[in-house]
């Protein structure tokens, strides 16, 4: 049902009088299967809404003034059925080598092109029906975000473990044929889908070039609940991976005017390497994908340096000062990935500020040593390895800041159901949550909205961006 969350004061749907809690029926006498149908029947210059409120159905007909917003909110972005499940059994599949007793959807495998179109979730491409490669085109549900990890038909099936896996470059010069641009990702495993098998899908999805639009070239992820003989990618393995993508993206920006291969981040973490600029990813947006997030995080710091601290070329102190501050010392929480880059930014903002910023990376003994990402690091984990440093003496006990994006969930909990207030209970500290080094300035000042101490009520902030995780609260 296309129950609506909530109507943007001044909109089209306001003009109409709809309301949160109106059951959106049809559109231009279209039924509505999901929020893309009320976009795309929405967008004429009249528009007839059929909805129904209080048992009883009501139709109504407003005229759209230019540049006038559909402006509805839906409770739940597809009201036909639930998301769409995936039909593949990729060894790689962070599902099926789930720790137990995790958050219940992170059970749920879904594979639906419609998230991909709203939310730039990677798909498959494998469980369409012939009504949903028509609904494609007509309603140019462009760009789409494809998992491809090989263009070889055999070598993609043994990456799906799908024998009937469908060849995806006719998939995408389909799409390319009708209007439809890709982003595409290559998931690299070794053994499976590495060395000529990449060069050769790389240089294949390049063929495409500019309906697919970027290749992402992403390390394989492997838990320590991995059932299927698979290993992670050593650092001298990374950084041939690293030379073959500087040089592929050398041939295109020649050949096709960009980079169109890019590295995600990891990749540069485990070798060292310096990250790029920003140039460097084309104007790209894919930083969900885990591409040039270091080098948002790194310019970032750069400018909160001049802006909020006050530093500039000239000076070497701030002026931001102890004076400022509601706690004296932090302790920076991350992966163990993250925390090279991290601990030198730690470094540089207590030599600044002369707040003592400490950095603690924390050991995913929940899934695995070899997760070393942030994002995936689990609440009990974080209790249990900072009660172990703040007995050794080796914590700040001032506050406890850690990562948002551990908590990007709707409830606002991390991979194991534990909320920020559930660790600032069970620590005795006050924890506040950043993305950002400016996130960490507002915690030390007390404007970081995302504050939990031990004894207050729950954050009325929310902590989950939408999109993300948008999938999530929806299962």
């Amino acid at each position: 049902m296309g129950i609506i969350e909530s109507v943007e004061p001044g909109s089209l749907a306001d003009c109409a009088g709809l309301r949160a809690g109106d059951d959106v029926l049809a559109i231009n006498g279209h039924a509505l299967r999901d929020v893309i149908d009320a976009q795309f029947y929405g967008a004429d210059e009249w528009v007839t809404f059929s909805f129904a409120r209080n048992s009883a159905q009501h139709k109504v007909t407003v005229r759209r003034a230019f540049g006038q917003s559909l402006g509805i909110a839906f409770v739940h972005p597809t009201f036909d059925i639930d998301i769409r499940r995936c039909n593949n059994l990729c060894p790689f599949c962070f599902v099926l080598q789930n720790a137990p007793r995790m958050r219940r959807t992170l059970y749920i495998k879904d594979d639906d092109y419609r998230y991909s179109f709203l939310f730039g979730h990677f798909v498959t491409l494998t469980n369409l029906s012939a009504e949903d490669w028509a609904r494609i085109a007509e309603q140019r549900l462009t760009p789409l975000y494809i998992s491809v990890h090989a263009t070889d038909v055999e070598t993609r099936r043994r990456c799906l473990r799908n024998p009937n896996a469908p060849d995806i470059m006719e998939q995408l010069r389909w799409l390319a044929d009708h209007g439809i641009a890709t982003h595409t990702q290559l998931v690299i495993t070794p053994g499976l889908n590495d060395g000529a098998r990449m060069e050769e899908s790389v240089h294949q999805l390049a063929t495409l070039h500019p309906h697919v639009m970027s290749v992402s070239v992403v390390p394989v992820g492997l838990t320590r609940h991995h059932k299927y003989g698979h290993r992670p990618h050593t650092r001298a393995e990374a950084e041939t991976v690293l030379d073959e993508v500087e040089a592929w993206q050398a041939e295109f920006r020649r050949t096709l005017g960009v980079g169109f291969v890019y590295a995600t981040d990891e990749w540069y973490l485990v070798t060292g390497r310096r990250v790029p600029p920003k140039r460097a990813y084309d104007g790209l947006a894919l930083q969900e994908n885990g591409l040039g997030m270091v080098r948002d995080f790194l310019d970032e710091w750069r400018r909160v340096k001049k802006a909020e601290l006050g530093m500039n070329q000239s000076t070497s102190h701030s002026q931001f000062s102890i004076l400022n501050s509601q706690f004296k010392e932090a302790t920076l929480v991350t992966g163990k990935l993250f925390a090279p880059t991290l601990e030198k930014t730690a470094r540089e903002f207590t030599r600044i500020t002369g707040l003592p910023l400490h950095v603690t990376p924390i050991t995913n003994e929940r899934l695995g040593d070899t997760i070393t990402v942030a994002g995936l690091l689990c609440g009990e984990d974080v209790i249990r390895q900072l009660q172990r440093a703040d007995a050794s003496s080796e914590v700040a006990n001032d506050l406890i800041i850690l990562p948002r994006l551990m908590f990007d969930h709707p409830n606002g909990v991390a991979l194991d159901d534990v909320s920020p207030m559930d660790i600032a209970r069970a620590l005795h500290k006050p924890v506040a949550l950043a993305d950002w080094m400016g996130d960490v300035v507002d915690a030390f000042t007390g404007s970081n909205k995302l504050l939990f101490t031990p004894h207050s009520g729950e954050s009325q902030s929310p902590i989950a961006r939408g999109g993300g995780c948008a999938v999530e609260k929806y299962l």
